[in-house]
């Protein structure tokens, strides 16, 4: 079977409820994170683009595009880029000693490397993640233009800093790309990651609450990962 192939039989399987987003504002959600390292000036880029385009609509995974700024020089701007979004796949690299990074790169759960065309290996970590126990209990409530975001621990939760990010995304936009190695191709990206932003810092270890702006507009989702890039204890999506 071929890899686009697995993947959609796979994104056809039932998926957990518990993963549903609430229409209540109440998320309880235990969702694998996978965030795609891309970018718009990268010729081996767009097929996991559509990975992750079809991994957007699984409830069971939060994908999250965040879009790269190194390959700007060579002849087009990727107008989703941003500094801080290299400045995290460094982070990442650097947390699993790796020298090099590189598009397109796929972080699952913040733990694990995969390259962005590869959707058996791909498939294969979100499994794997399905089957781990999260260390952080994590509640999201949203009242009017606020997040109330409650952490607590289970068994297992190392002693040490925990970062808290909230981040929106906008769920699909195309683009037409005129110049550099991708001129003349016309592409959807999903699930484009607009704002991140670190909301709080926890101790990981007594229960807490921390409570957030949060205007409406676009969907997002909470972060909840061993500080600064580590391994994802927590997420929890953020409805429209």
């Amino acid at each position: 079977m071929k890899p686009l192939a697995a993947l959609a039989l796979a994104i056809g399987l039932a998926l957990p409820e518990q993963a549903r987003a609430e229409e209540t504002g109440v998320s309880v959600s235990e969702p694998v994170v996978v965030e795609l390292f891309t970018s718009q000036g990268c010729s081996s880029c767009p097929p996991a683009d559509a990975l992750l385009k079809q991994l957007a609509g699984r409830r069971d995974v939060l994908a999250l595009a965040l879009h790269v700024d190194y390959w700007d020089y060579i002849g087009w701007k990727d107008i989703f880029a941003s500094p801080d979004y290299t400045r995290r796949q460094k982070g990442y690299a650097h947390a699993a000693g790796r020298k090099m990074i590189y598009t397109p790169q796929m972080v699952v759960m913040g733990q694990e490397d995969v390259l962005g065309g590869d959707a058996m290996a791909l498939s294969d970590a979100i499994t794997v993640q399905h089957g781990a126990v999260r260390p952080v209990a994590l509640l999201v409530q949203r009242r009017g233009d606020e997040l109330s975001l409650s952490v607590s621990a289970r068994e297992g939760l190392p002693d040490r800093p925990v970062a808290i990010y909230v981040l929106r995304y906008s769920p699909l936009k195309t683009v037409d790309i005129t110049r550099g190695e991708l001129a003349g191709h016309r592409i959807d990206y999903a699930n484009i990651v607009e704002d991140l932003r670190q909301v709080a810092t926890w101790d990981g270890q007594a229960a807490a609450v921390f409570t957030v702006p949060y205007a409406k507009g676009l969907p997002g989702a909470v972060l909840v990962q061993n500080a600064p890039y580590g391994a994802v204890l927590a997420a929890a999506g953020i409805a429209q």
